[in-house]
């Protein structure tokens, strides 16, 4: 049905909305329309966003931005940052973009385009590598595709707030472009687990990194330090005490600085070392939340976990 009031056609069953509600005061929402061509890694970009903690809804029909921003702008919503991909998967609804953005422009609601786009040799490329037709490619070859989508995208192209040619990026460097240009000063965040556990019970699977403190007298055998925790300030200061503790605790944080600083520049926002006694209950978690200590004191986001407390 169409709504004259509204500038672009409501989907049958889907009742129509008034213009997007103002934000509550206090709350400045952003939304993100991400487009371009078929395979220019709109898909990598909607991931960096979620990992940016996004709402990203894929493959969104123009027609619905509005109802969801209406949604995401209303007091008591946890949405502030939106990010929408649309492009021509959705070639039945397309048409509906301009009346949408239009819509949310005249309502108060600003947002961002961010455009992707790369050669067509490299689409081209792309497309073979993965065996799959373009989304415009009909009965035609793969460049007819690239060349009908170009057209039906040029009038978006032309509005867009960024571009970004991927023709030449990898995943982790298109990773960087996007976070580049949604971060607006907001410093990188590294997430790191420190997971105290004991080898007796296996290594934890996910770990990047096991450190192994066995070196360590173990609290274990003093009868009044055998049924607390490396939590418990008598095992930790006794823990910490022994010869080699704080010295390896320095140099095993300063020696993590170059990896973590490299993790960031590799695309990867999170990281889980694994520290390990015997049970899992005394050293490796004294151990562990030292460790996690050092790294707060620089500023890193850091959280501890004790694996195999409580077991026997």
């Amino acid at each position: 049905m169409t709504d004259p009031t509204n500038p672009f056609t409501v989907p049958t069953g889907i009742p129509a909305v008034e213009a997007a509600t103002p934000a509550p005061q206090g709350v400045e929402p952003e939304v993100l329309v991400i487009t371009g061509m078929s395979g220019a890694g709109k898909t990598r970009a909607a991931s960096v966003l979620e990992d940016l903690d996004w709402f990203v809804v894929d493959n969104l029909p123009p027609a619905m931005i509005v109802p969801l921003v209406d949604l995401m702008t209303r007091a008591g919503s946890s949405v502030e940052r939106l990010g929408v991909v649309v492009d021509v998967r959705g070639r039945h609804y397309f048409d509906d973009l301009d009346g949408a953005l239009e819509h949310l422009r005249s309502a108060g609601v600003p947002y961002r385009i961010i455009y992707l786009d790369a050669s067509d040799e490299e689409l081209v490329r792309r497309f073979e590598a993965v065996r799959r037709p373009h989304p415009l490619q009909g009965d035609g070859r793969i460049l007819d595709g690239i060349g009908a989508e170009r057209r039906v995208l040029a009038a978006i192209a032309e509005r867009a707030d960024t571009v970004i040619d991927t023709t030449t990026l990898s995943v982790h460097d298109l990773a960087r472009e996007v976070r580049a240009t949604v971060a607006d000063g907001a410093p990188e965040v590294l997430r790191i687990n420190i997971v105290a556990f004991g080898f007796k019970y296996g290594l934890p699977l996910d770990a990047d990194h096991v450190v192994d403190v066995r070196f360590l007298a173990n609290p274990y055998w003093i009868g009044e330090l055998r049924h607390l925790t490396g939590r418990d300030a008598p095992v930790r200061d006794y823990v910490l005490s022994r010869p080699g503790a704080r010295v390896f605790v320095e140099r095993y944080v300063a020696a993590l600085e170059p990896v973590l600083t490299g993790y960031l520049h590799e695309e990867k926002r999170y990281a889980t070392i694994a520290v390990g006694c015997t049970g899992g209950k005394h050293r490796s978690v004294a151990i562990a939340e030292e460790i996690a200590r050092k790294l707060r004191d620089q500023g890193l986001r850091v959280s501890v976990s004790a694996r195999d407390l409580g077991k026997e």
